[in-house]
């Protein structure tokens, strides 16, 4: 888990809003800083301010609720804690949030907020207080214990950390480290090996129980074996034979089976051309048609092209007079304006 940035507001003696961008490149370029200051800067605040804004509390302040919160700075109406971190899931955004009754110093204490949202999009995942938690340790792998104990010590618990036994900082060592995968390879190699002494156990045993053969024994079955190969190739001819003639019975059946289908199809084939003679005859005659059909259509398509044309003949010849009488005055009109265009150039 890598953290890009922290937001915070009046908490414990730093009033006011404050943020420290980790990804500018005044961080990213050094690879490692520190936070220093005299006593009561507000250096642990920093440290408590991302602790809760992923977890809701802090290692000093096991519980903030509505009852109590002594991280929120006096004199002021509301604060909160924000941070943006990055894993291998994505960039997430977590905001941890409290405030009085109306923003008044003197008001109530109101139900903190807790969200974690995709810092990418914007898109909120979780916002109950116990949904966001689970999703905190389903992101970055860690929850508040473990977090508390790998990457933000408080004061005195990194002797704490120090001194615990091995069994407690190895799977925290292994996860700061990425060096997890190894112990998951070490254990695999070790089921995997007394799997296989167990079964070199089991052929040692079985070895052991294993009896050897005198010459004369190993004789004896060896003989008895060419004997029972013998028959086996024996058995082995007459069975192919036997296979020879089941399938010769076999395909007899089947022709037989065959052929009296063919009968049956024989008959009903007769049958059906006994019951078609009546149809003959009006067949042919629909054969006789189906010649002349072409012809006919070629005669009736004739005829009414004929009947088209003298319809049209008929319009035509209709207005022909209006027509002619038409010309005839655009005739007139032309000469006209030819001899008006030969008065008016003349004039010229």
């Amino acid at each position: 888990m890598r953290i890009l940035q922290v937001r915070f507001k009046n908490l414990n003696s730093l009033v006011g809003e404050w943020r420290i961008d980790l990804s500018s490149p005044a961080y990213a370029a050094s690879g490692i800083f520190a936070i220093t200051g005299p006593t009561g800067a507000g250096k642990t605040t920093i440290l408590d301010a991302i602790s809760l804004a992923l977890y809701g509390r802090t290692p000093r302040l096991s519980r903030l609720n509505q009852n109590m919160n002594e991280i929120m700075s006096r004199q002021t109406g509301e604060c909160f804690a924000e941070v943006t971190v990055r894993t291998q899931s994505g960039n997430f955004r977590c905001h941890w949030s409290q405030r009085r009754a109306r923003g008044n110093p003197g008001g109530a204490l109101q139900a903190a907020r807790h969200e974690i949202a995709d810092a990418n999009t914007g898109t909120v995942l979780e916002n109950k207080l116990r949904d966001v938690g689970d999703r905190v340790v389903a992101v970055t792998g860690m929850d508040f214990d473990r977090f508390t104990r790998s990457m933000l010590l408080a004061q005195g618990g990194f002797a704490a950390f120090l001194q615990a036994p091995p069994d407690d900082r190895a799977p925290i060592l292994e996860q700061i480290t990425g060096t997890e995968i190894y112990s998951e390879i070490s254990k695999h190699v070790h089921t995997l090996c007394s799997d296989e002494r167990t079964k070199l156990q089991a052929l040692q045993a079985e070895l052991e129980a294993m009896k050897f053969l005198s010459p004369e024994e190993e004789q004896q079955l060896v003989e008895s074996l060419d004997q029972k190969r013998q028959h086996d190739d024996r058995l082995g001819q007459a069975t192919t034979q036997k296979d020879r003639a089941v399938a010769w019975l076999k395909g007899m059946a089947k022709l037989r089976g065959e052929l009296e289908a063919l009968g049956r199809k024989e008959k009903e084939q007769r049958a059906r051309i006994d019951e078609f003679t009546a149809e003959q005859t009006r067949l042919d005659a629909a054969n006789c048609a189906l010649e002349l059909e072409g012809d006919f259509r070629e005669l009736k398509g004739v005829r009414e092209a004929q009947t088209d044309d003298r319809k049209s003949l008929a319009r035509c010849t209709e207005a022909l007079p209006t027509r002619t009488e038409k010309a005839k005055l655009a005739e007139d009109a032309m000469k006209a304006a030819v001899a008006l265009a030969w008065r008016l150039r003349k004039n010229r």
